[in-house]
């Protein structure tokens, strides 16, 4: 496995694990699929402002991509930053989001970024447990912000202070 920046051939399945995502889970407050020229604009906009767009490489292919992003728009906010890791399906329970949340983390320090924080739909105790091994911790819960799936959903921030 091999963790390297997401150059334009990888667009497509960017695109498929963020539309699988959308459509299958609620990893994703969307309800309809995007389509290409978002996901091109998307990239655009990440390298425009010089944020790390990563995907684990297997045998050649993409099949996992993670990112971070501000956490929200006012100045003060600067140093803090939000991040998405998505694996494809038939690639979940390999560690591969281990090593892309791994890199991202490096990468915050690295650009000097003071705190990493996940947006984590309650229901997913998986991903929460995985953000707690690399010391997330959860700082808040919002009740019923998203419906999707016929059901409201809540959402647990967890915060890792960088050092």
């Amino acid at each position: 496995m091999t963790i390297r920046n997401v150059v334009k051939k990888d667009l497509p399945i960017i695109l498929e694990i963020m539309n699988e995502a959308i459509e299958n889970t609620t990893a994703i407050y969307d309800y309809y699929p995007r389509n290409y020229e978002f996901v091109e604009t998307w990239f655009a906009e990440k390298q425009s402002d010089n944020l790390p767009v990563l995907v684990c490489e297997l045998n050649n292919v993409a099949v996992a991509y993670g990112t971070y992003g501000s956490f929200r728009a006012r100045t003060a906010y600067k140093f803090s930053v939000e991040h998405s890791i998505y694996v494809h399906t038939d690639y979940q329970g390999r560690g591969i989001g281990k090593l892309l949340l791994a890199a991202l983390i490096s990468a915050a320090k690295e650009g000097g970024y003071h705190t990493m924080i996940a947006g984590i739909d309650a229901s997913n105790e998986k991903s929460c447990a995985f953000h707690h091994q690399f010391g997330f911790e959860e700082v808040g819960r919002i009740k019923e912000v998203g419906y999707k799936f016929d059901r409201w959903l809540d959402l647990v921030f967890m915060q890792l202070i960088l050092k």
